[in-house]
């Protein structure tokens, strides 16, 4: 069996066409969709993730603003300028780049952002409210995976999912979506005993722990769907600095149905989806305004 290759690059690129055509109708009705991001510090791999939502919301028609502080900033510095951009009627999307330097309190930050702007989807009540399967920012990996499963049509509802990772990024969010839709979600980790004995019952398996090629063939359902959200660089070898996943790619495409490819699959799809927020929520900023007039 040879696994069907599920093409982040193309899903995206599908995607991003449609949201440019809905930010430009809302802009068309004086609602320019608007991201702004916030960096502290000269992470360098944290400035590459920001330069790529920056240019992808300027390639979609969405206004962008870009705020960088140096790694000592006074945390009320960065909390001011949340508050500024929370009262701005013209923002409708405000994210922080993590992680933060050790003088910040992480979920203090997240919670300073409005529920109404937080295309991350990383504040407590719009967890709470994906939680009870109420309309809810979605956090942008595990939306775009829910995307990436709905374009190959997988039988969600009814699946045996399994996740790898119990991380408030992906792992959580993770499970709770899949469970809102239907499938029975088992949550696993690095310490669960037997991890191969859950992995090889998936119908649907989503890996995010974070370790280079860790879920081989033996782990995986022959015919399973296999989401890899792992980014990881190979340590040593042949392939040593090259660019993996957490799942063992070359074998694991023998066995697995359907598989998401490292680079191009899961992480394109994450910066869409902030996309998709964001215009979302210039949507919503619309039909209020639309209200009160």
């Amino acid at each position: 069996m040879t696994a069907r290759i599920i093409d982040g690059n193309a899903l995206a690129a599908q995607v991003r066409g449609e949201i440019a055509q809905r930010a430009q109708a809302l802009s068309a009705q004086g609602e320019t969709p608007c991201l702004a991001v916030l960096l502290v510090g000269e992470d360098p791999a944290s400035a590459v993730y920001v330069r790529n939502k920056v240019a992808a919301c300027e390639k979609a028609g969405i206004r962008s603003l870009r705020f960088d502080y140096a790694r000592d900033v006074d945390p009320a510095e960065v909390m001011r300028k949340l508050a500024e951009l929370n009262a701005d009627a013209s923002v409708h999307g405000i994210l922080v780049q993590l992680p933060l330097p050790p003088q910040f309190d992480e979920a203090a930050v997240l919670e300073a952002i409005s529920i109404h702007k937080d295309v991350d989807g990383f504040h407590a009540e719009n967890v709470g409210r994906l939680s009870q399967n109420r309309e809810a920012f979605i956090p942008c990996t595990p939306h775009g995976v829910m995307k990436m499963l709905e374009s190959v049509d997988a039988p969600v509802q009814g699946a045996e999912a399994v996740v790898i990772g119990r991380s408030n990024i992906v792992g959580k969010p993770m499970a709770m979506l899949l469970t809102n839709a239907g499938a029975t979600v088992t949550v696993t980790h690095s310490k669960t005993r037997d991890l191969a004995a859950h992995t090889r019952r998936a119908d649907i398996l989503v890996v995010a722990i974070g370790r280079p090629r860790f879920i081989g063939a033996d782990m995986i359902k022959p015919g399973a769907i296999v989401i890899d959200v792992g980014m990881n660089r190979v340590p040593d070898g042949p392939d040593a600095g090259k660019l993996c996943g957490d799942v063992d790619y070359a074998s694991a495409s023998e066995v697995a149905g359907a598989i998401t490819p490292v680079p191009g699959g899961v992480g394109p799809m994450t910066i869409t989806m902030l996309l998709e927020n964001t215009v979302i929520s210039a949507q919503r900023a619309l039909a209020r305004r639309e209200a009160r007039s």
